[in-house]
């Protein structure tokens, strides 16, 4: 039998790929791109990560955006896959990540005649994406990849969706890839810096919140060194938590929900705001209500990287349209730090030092206790990936996030996010201890991707928080329908029963002793590993409230 050979269209895809430095794809495999993944198996050198539902591949894609700040890359068919992948391109927008996502699409012979599984991706992607378009023609292969991989990670990095009609991948054509693209360097105006320091230097109470869009290791290491000279209090954003290391003099903890009272009252307090990537969405501001768009009596300094999102929702006194890292680089290397000096980095270090101590409670599994642990028998540089949920809260308050990357969630709060952030988390960095916490909801979301991480062989600890309730909407619907429980009770299987069948290890905790055994054994084996942890539903992480508690308010 003849060897086949692939198409000139779908090899220059993969050539093009390849030249943007594209080292692994994640996929649901369909016919509608065939001949791409004839493609990928000729050239070899790409990883292709094989997944069970394409909501966990562009969840792979994002979360391997967000730790190599180049775009994760995933591959669907079209109508079902594409729906299905819609929840990670919504993700990677609201959560500022690079990520590509081709869709095989319908041939274009058969376009507009509702074909089948046939979807307007531009109109479906365009509101959720960055940029979505077609490659109608085999010759443009090359402008289009280099052009998307530019448009995720310029400015607000986030996702771009392209399609690929079927008949065109088997195009004949003599282009040749375009080389790779760097994002665009941005420095920061000397002006700008001045006018800067000079509000920082009038203020009396500066708060800075940080995290977000273009955020590195090297944004990370200069910021703090500039913070730390002057005793500025930083405070990351909702589940930017790496953002600074919690070990710095200064850091005062995180916002979002459940955060420190005690922060939330800087903050409210604070003459000036100084927001460093973020964008101030709603869970980092709480509702828009902790700093409001107009912020009577507080001034604002906001950075970031994409000059359409300053000013588009807050009033902003100085606007610095800049390079993350080297806007940190600029505020640590500036003359001007050594007269300019606080103490309230300290205090809030403080304050934050007392709020994320446990103290024993009175639940037999105990899961600050648990997480207070977990910290202290763990590797420093582990990776915590998280979905949605009630249960993240702990980890939130207890957990030391002491690297870059080490967090991986979404701020959109999409759930069904931890297990393939932690696929993908595992097959980047072999070597380091990855971590999925989820809860039991939030778990069945997408735990079908134990699969993948069992296909692939990967070192993979699952921690499942099993309340028997979707615990968030529980919570919300306790205090607004007090006794008047609909919709958010759960019937769980054998999660730990589960994991064995996957061909892993694992074992269940009813105790705050049981999970500290399981913890110390699952750290000494390798591969799939799996704590079921099960805990009462009064348990609630982001106040400290419980079920009846909100009854009786």
């Amino acid at each position: 039998m003849t060897r086949s050979t692939t198409p000139d269209a779908a090899r220059l895809l993969v050539d093009c790929l390849v030249e943007q430095g594209c080292d692994r794809v994640f996929t649901v495999p369909g016919e509608s791109f065939l001949q791409v993944l004839d493609g990928l198996h000729q050239h070899g050198s790409i990883d292709v990560v094989t997944c069970r539902q394409e909501g966990g591949v562009a969840f792979m894609a994002c979360a391997d955006g967000a730790m190599t700040n180049r775009p994760g890359v995933a591959f669907v068919t079209r109508g079902p896959g594409a729906t299905n992948a819609s929840i990670g391109v919504h993700v990677a927008l609201q959560d500022s990540q690079p990520m590509i996502l081709f869709v095989g699409d319908v041939g274009r012979d058969m376009r507009e005649r509702e074909g089948f599984q046939e979807i307007d991706f531009l109109a479906f992607f365009g509101p959720i994406a960055k940029w979505a378009a077609r490659i109608d023609s085999a010759d443009r292969i090359p402008e289009f990849v280099a052009r998307a991989y530019s448009v995720a990670m310029s400015g607000r990095p986030g996702p771009v969706v392209l399609a690929l009609p079927e008949d065109m991948l088997s195009d004949t054509t003599t282009a040749r890839p375009r080389p790779q693209v760097a994002r665009p360097a941005q420095a920061v105006c000397p002006d700008a810096m001045q006018a800067m320091m000079a509000m920082i230097g009038d203020a009396a109470s500066p708060v800075a919140i940080i995290g977000g869009a273009g955020w590195h290791s090297k944004a990370r290491e200069h910021f703090q060194l500039f913070a730390e000279r002057i005793g500025l209090p930083v405070a990351t954003a909702f589940r930017r938590q790496d953002a600074i290391s919690p070990a710095s003099p200064v850091y005062a903890g995180n916002l979002g929900y459940g955060p420190n009272p005690k922060l939330v009252e800087r903050v409210r307090n604070a003459d000036l705001i100084l927001a460093v990537g973020a964008r101030l969405g709603e869970a980092t501001t709480e509702g828009y209500t902790l700093i409001t768009p107009d912020h009577p009596d507080q001034m604002l300094i906001h950075v970031h990287p994409d000059p359409d999102e300053l000013g588009s929702v807050y009033r902003t006194d100085l606007s610095l349209c800049a390079d993350m890292g080297e806007f940190a680089e600029a505020a640590a290397l500036w003359e001007e730090n050594s007269v300019i000096s606080f103490d309230a980095g300290a205090e809030a270090h403080a304050e934050w030092e007392a709020w994320a101590t446990a103290t024993p409670g009175d639940w037999q599994l105990d899961l600050a206790r648990c997480v207070t642990f977990m910290r202290d028998t763990l590797p420093a540089d582990t990776i915590i990936c998280n979905g949605a949920g009630n249960f993240a809260g702990w980890w939130h308050r207890y957990w030391r996030y002491r690297g870059h990357p080490t967090q991986l969630a979404p701020t959109c709060g999409a759930m069904g996010y931890g297990v393939p952030a932690a696929v993908a988390a595992a097959r980047r960095f072999p070597n380091r201890t990855v971590v999925a916490i989820a809860g039991d909801g939030d778990f069945l979301m997408n735990g079908q991707e134990l699969a993948t991480a069992a296909q692939y062989s990967l070192n993979l600890m699952v921690i499942i928080v099993d309340n028997g309730a979707y615990g968030t909407i529980r919570m919300h619907q306790e205090r607004e329908f007090p006794e008047r429980i609909s919709a958010t009770e759960l019937k769980n299987p054998d999660f730990a029963a589960l994991a064995e069948s996957y061909g892993g290890w694992s074992a269940r905790a009813k105790t705050t002793d049981e999970f500290k055994t399981g913890l110390v054994e699952a750290e000494g084996r390798s591969g799939l590993r799996l704590i079921h942890c099960l805990i009462d539903v009064e348990q609630l992480a982001a106040s400290g409230a419980t079920i009846s508690g909100l009854r009786s308010r």
